[in-house]
């Protein structure tokens, strides 16, 4: 084998193994040691104490106790929230135009391990509207923009996610992983989650996931006052797969 090719081939195995110990780091508030992490990503401590020690130099990791535990540092961060905050401008506009469209709020959210952040609001312009704080946190299982989440994953890998049971926000809350189950395989087939009245009364929304640039799981949705929802959800939907689309067609090119 050519030298060349060989070095390639190990400078891009180093990349994905670096990768995989950042991953493994993710939401390690009080980090891992080098053993934990060499156990998850299966290599050996001596290969995760070399690479870590790169990292190390980066400030991609930094120590989390003085016993040798590491976590995520400060620069992987800096380069995370300049990546979200460059997301969010990316769909802003996107978002405007669905909210003038429709005249109903549109929201943006990220999910967080088993619940949804949300990330960014364009508020509608009807006098009765919902309206959520950004940064507030909401569940997946009784929420359209949660379930368009749950729906992008198979059946055994929500039950691990979120349990077989839930609390009921409302009397129309899911609170039985079949019944929700049931409800996402429409969801993959329509491509568009309903939350009719499932986590608050009086309140209806429609919602559908993609993934941002990092490949981050992000949704949008439109909530809406029920005596308004019923009559308008076919449109609704239909506007928010096309957003959808023209989003990632967005992202794509911008990446291309």
């Amino acid at each position: 084998m050519d030298r060349h090719v060989a070095n390639d081939k190990s400078q891009v195995q180093v990349i994905a193994r670096a990768a995989a110990i950042l991953r493994a780091l993710e939401d390690e508030n009080s980090g891992l040691s080098l053993g934990q992490i060499a156990q998850r990503v299966s290599l050996a401590r001596s290969t995760v104490q070399r690479i870590v020690a790169a990292l190390e130099t980066e400030k991609l990791v930094i120590a989390a106790t003085p016993n040798g535990r590491v976590r995520l540092g400060p620069t992987i961060m800096r380069l995370a929230a300049s990546v979200r905050s460059d997301f969010i401008s990316l769909a802003r506009p996107f978002l405007e135009r669905l909210s003038a469209e429709l005249e109903e709020t549109v929201d943006l959210s990220t999910v967080k391990k088993d619940h949804l952040v949300f990330i960014d609001q364009v508020i509608g312009s009807h006098r009765l509207r919902t309206v959520s704080a950004v940064g507030e946190t909401f569940p997946l299982y009784c929420t359209a923009n949660g379930k368009a989440y749950l729906a992008q994953l198979a059946d055994t890998a929500v039950a691990a996610l979120i349990g077989d049971s839930y609390v009921a926000r409302t009397p129309k809350t899911l609170t039985r992983l079949d019944a929700l189950i049931a409800d996402l395989r429409n969801v993959r087939k329509a491509g568009v989650a309903f939350d009719r009245e499932e986590h608050t009364l009086g309140i209806c929304a429609a919602g559908v996931a993609l993934q941002d640039p990092l490949g981050n799981s992000v949704a949008i949705s439109v909530p809406v006052p029920t005596h308004r929802f019923q009559s308008r959800q076919t449109s609704i939907a239909e506007k928010l797969l096309a957003t959808k689309h023209e989003l990632e067609s967005r992202m794509k090119s911008a990446a291309g």
